[in-house]
């Protein structure tokens, strides 16, 4: 049995409305179970699709995956280790909540980083590395089109592929490394809402026009679409008004 399309019927019951139905993704034929779960709760955690203060039971979350319970349970306590999920005892794990205080503070450092790295990027786009981000450019045209249809898991997914992508080009592993992690805690409660208003699939346009300033070696405007780009975790994508936003301008630093 596969997990598309089928609802996540393993949560603890809770007061209130029942939860939507997630859309999840079939693991047939796929190698590294636990790797390729965990990746898809991560989406799910990100998109708030899994909410904060439910608790989920591995065994149950596995049924609805069509695996077994052991990858989806070590899946979940990597999950652990990234302060995503917490242990409950003899129930399951509870999905942690960030407050806005959390959320400006990884939007503010990664806007420290991402910023100045991929502008550096940009001015340094020939041979070699301009061939690469060519090859980002179908990731792109993926985004855009998971937003246009409303796969939320497959769009968190091929986004933090792209943007890990990106940055190693600058050859600091360190830098990729440090905003993976950034995005994974991050949390984008807004985009079900800017899929249905139908702007999600507009705003996703920015990724290829970060691709085209990148091959025109334009360091300027890299900076100003990453200052914008980011700029979104706290307003747009987070469902949240921008006065709140810390993320610092391209000419911070």
């Amino acid at each position: 049995m596969t997990a598309s399309g089928m609802g996540l019927s393993g949560t603890t019951p809770q007061h209130g409305p029942a939860e939507p139905p997630l859309r999840l993704p079939s693991f047939d034929n796929r190698a590294n179970l636990r790797q390729q779960v965990a990746e898809t709760l991560r989406s799910l955690l990100i998109t708030g699709q899994m909410r904060p203060g439910q608790v989920y039971s591995a065994p149950k979350l596995a049924a609805e995956f069509g695996v077994s319970a052991t990858p989806v349970r070590e899946a979940m306590l990597d999950l652990v280790s990234e302060g995503l999920v917490e242990v409950v005892r003899n129930k399951g794990f509870r999905v942690t909540e960030l407050d806005d205080h959390e959320l400006d503070a990884i939007a503010e450092l990664r806007g420290f980083v991402e910023i100045p790295v991929m502008g550096l990027v940009a001015e340094q786009c020939s041979g070699p590395v301009a061939a690469a981000v060519q090859e980002l450019r179908p990731l792109a045209r993926r985004i855009t089109k998971a937003a246009a249809t409303n796969d939320l898991v497959t769009y968190t997914e091929v986004d933090n592929e792209f943007h890990t992508r990106f940055l190693a080009l600058h050859g600091n592993a360190h830098v990729v490394s440090v905003i993976r992690d950034l995005r994974h805690r991050s949390r984008l409660y807004g985009l079900e809402a800017l899929v249905e208003a139908g702007v999600l699939a507009q705003l996703s346009e920015e990724h290829e026009q970060m691709v085209d300033a990148a091959l025109a070696r334009d360091g300027d405007t890299m900076r100003r679409l990453m200052t914008q780009h980011i700029g979104h975790i706290r307003s747009t994508w987070a469902g949240r008004s921008a006065t709140s936003s810390r993320v610092p301008g391209p000419g911070s630093g």
